[in-house]
């Protein structure tokens, strides 16, 4: 049977038909398009909980894409597998033409992608990536020397000064969906197929209305308040578009537009130092002798540790796959400063537990808590759970929604005492960053 002549538009980070880069440039090659997703067994295989609010997300996402796509004569090709196996399966079902694809900065897409291309190029096939997921690419906001900025606020000011209206021009894909490939509907595997289960998943509706944006400054960080977006996890995967999220807040919120700034700064930091993955920003942080008591990192885990603020943000986590921003930082503090227990150890298991989990965000915000990040907060910067309660959830709506038992005898008694952990911290951080000549930095052992 002769093969279908087709252009890919294949499907990552940008889980949507409209405002799409690659998915709008694939459009316009001259060939019927087929969208393909792949279900990468090298980053499934890693999930242990097979119950996996993040997949649930994708696989319910892809569902709504494909009923879509029907209405409109077409199909998507989901496949599963490595991406190599996946896409030899590809070019001997169809005649590939072209293969369109938004770029992704993180170091294992970086590899993925460079075997992928060299695959496709050994068949002649062309294989093309846009810029999609940011405003900005990482080599684009850069020192006069070409080298990459290490702290915000300069970085910030070169991002504005560089920035022009027409970088928030959409990529109106969904005007020439036309050019789809016609086809039959094509199978999807289920959850099932792919080794997970469903979850609870409740994805918080976006809140970007004028309302939300103008008092954003003096919202933002009242966890018991809709005072955010919860734009986070449609951002992660593509349901939204990072421009269409600064069309609406450029001119009315300048404080929200400085954080998809914050998350592009985080992202050219991972691009350019892909060590921090596994090591400190700063090298001298990795000399910190952490305690690591599993038991404490347990408690942690499972929101209780006596401190209501701290066991409130941990409870939302597991309960739900997002936490406060603000609640996020009082947490990570908590943690490291408290606890003196690796920054890695946290990072990781917001890894498993975040919906909106993003490394170079969840990897740079870390950093920053813990004081070993770029631009980060300083060592001797120790949150008190009860300052920051007292500041931000005076009326401890936030706290009682999570943690009832809050300030009765059933609740848990702090695992450790504020005062004896700050100036704890502080000895041992100041020790640690004493490095010595020929001293080996700790390497980290994760308990999770």
């Amino acid at each position: 049977m002769k093969r279908q002549t087709v252009a890919v538009h294949w499907f990552r980070r940008d889980l949507r038909l409209h405002d799409n880069h690659a998915l709008l440039m694939a459009l316009r090659s001259g060939h019927p398009v087929l969208p393909v997703f792949l279900f990468d067994t090298n980053i499934l295989d890693d999930l242990q909980d097979k119950q996996d609010r993040r997949v649930d997300l994708i696989h319910r996402t892809l569902g709504s894409i494909k009923s879509e796509l029907e209405q409109l004569g077409s199909s998507i090709l989901v496949e599963m597998g490595s991406p190599a196996e996946a896409w030899q399966r590809i070019v001997e079902r169809y005649d590939v033409k072209c293969v369109h694809t938004n770029r992704d900065h993180e170091p294992y897409a970086i590899q993925r992608d460079a075997e992928v291309e060299a695959l496709l190029r050994f068949k002649s096939i062309p294989f093309t990536t846009y810029r999609d997921t940011s405003i900005f690419g990482p080599n684009k906001v850069v020192k006069q020397d070409g080298t990459p900025y290490t702290v915000f606020t300069p970085y910030m000011r070169k991002w504005r000064e560089q920035f022009t209206d027409p970088l928030l021009e959409p990529f109106r894909s969904e005007n020439e969906l036309h050019a789809l490939l016609r086809t039959d509907p094509l199978t999807m595997p289920s959850l099932a197929d792919i080794g997970f289960r469903a979850t609870d998943l409740e994805l918080p509706a976006v809140l970007m209305d004028e309302h939300i944006l103008r008092t954003y400054t003096d919202t933002r960080n009242l966890p018991a308040l809709d005072g955010t977006s919860r734009l986070s996890t449609h951002l992660r995967f593509g349901m939204v578009s990072v421009r269409q999220a600064l069309r609406k807040s450029w001119s009315t919120s300048p404080s929200f537009a400085n954080e998809l700034i914050w998350r592009e700064f985080f992202m050219q930091i991972l691009w350019h130092f892909p060590r921090v993955v596994t090591q400190a920003f700063k090298p001298a942080y990795d000399n910190i002798v952490w305690r690591n008591d599993r038991a404490e990192f347990s408690a942690w885990c499972e929101g209780r540790t006596g401190y209501p603020i701290v066991d409130a943000g941990m409870r939302e986590l597991n309960a739900t796959g997002l936490m406060h921003n603000r609640v996020r930082m009082i947490t990570a503090s908590f943690l490291t400063k408290h606890l003196l227990i690796d920054w890695r150890w946290g990072e990781a298991w917001f890894a498993v537990k975040l919906l909106d989990f993003e490394l170079s965000s969840n990897n740079g915000n870390w950093q920053w808590a813990c004081g070993s990040g770029c631009d980060a907060a300083p060592y001797f910067r120790v949150f008190s759970p009860a300052a920051q309660t007292e500041r931000f959830d005076p009326e401890l709506r936030y706290v009682k929604r999570w943690v009832p038992e809050a300030g009765t005898a059933a609740y848990h008694k702090p695992i450790v005492e504020h005062d004896f952990a700050r100036k704890r911290a502080l000895h041992v951080y100041k020790s640690g960053l004493v490095v010595q000549k020929g001293h080996v930095p700790n390497q980290p052992q994760l308990f999770i």
